[in-house]
């Protein structure tokens, strides 16, 4: 669906009323999809359609992906965590996965950001140079 430059505009407006802080205030987001849904103002489609983009885009950001080849020590899970928490702010929630294809190593995510140690890529970047 292509949203209009209006709903754009009041959909970034709503997201701005959602931060405090520079932190998501979801109980705020709640309210604003559930006013905007009653009222329906002219184009509110396009214009809950952009908020949702930009309240995912604001959880993406504070939400890391630990991929691994096999599954790590309590230790180094808290370790990772900690070192996250200290790069992103305490609001850092977690998950994470066992990649066997990884081979070995690790694999971070955390929004846009990536940081990718994994045997895997050592083997394409090695195999590509070799080319």
């Amino acid at each position: 669906m292509k949203v209009s430059k209006d709903a754009l505009r009041h959909a970034r407006a709503l997201f701005q009323t959602c931060l405090k802080d520079e932190k998501l205030d979801t109980d705020r987001v709640k309210m604003i999809v559930k006013r905007v849904g009653e009222e329906k103002p002219r184009g509110y489609l396009g214009i809950l359609t952009a908020f949702q983009r930009l309240v995912r885009l604001e959880l993406e950001k504070r939400h890391a992906v630990v991929e691994s080849a096999e599954p790590l020590s309590d230790a180094l899970r808290d370790e990772v965590l900690r070192d996250l928490k200290a790069r992103y702010g305490d609001d850092v929630t977690s998950a994470f996965k066992v990649v066997p294809e990884l081979l070995g190593g690790m694999r971070v995510r955390v929004g846009s950001d990536i940081w990718d140690g994994s045997v895997k890529t050592r083997l394409e970047r090695l195999s590509q140079a070799l080319s």
